[in-house]
């Protein structure tokens, strides 16, 4: 694939957690990759770094905040995101693609 996006949950406290993805380009690297995340019901999301995110229900999809847009094969970025809510369920990280 173009790309691919691995989750890791950053800090978590009561009512809410900070989540990271980590991007890494292809084999022939990525330019404008896009990340959906799916997050559980009652959750939201407060903040989001290293990304531009847009929603679809619970899905949210992040893009590149402009300096991280273009990944060279094996090359990383990341991007991360606060979520408040009871339910501290990590999201459902679907595949990278180009937008």
């Amino acid at each position: 694939g173009a790309c691919t996006a691995k989750y890791a949950t950053t800090s978590q406290w009561n009512g809410g957690y900070n989540g990271e993805v980590t991007i890494t380009g292809g084999s022939s690297g990525v330019r404008n990759w896009k990340v959906p995340l799916t997050f559980a019901s009652g959750q939201t999301v407060t903040a989001v770094w290293n990304g531009t995110a847009s929603w679809s229900g619970n899905v949210m999809t992040v893009t590149p905040a402009g300096h991280n847009s273009t990944l060279s094969a094996g090359q990383s970025t990341s991007f991360g995101f606060t979520v408040n809510g009871s339910n501290t369920t990590a999201p459902s990280v679907g595949s990278c693609g180009t937008g």
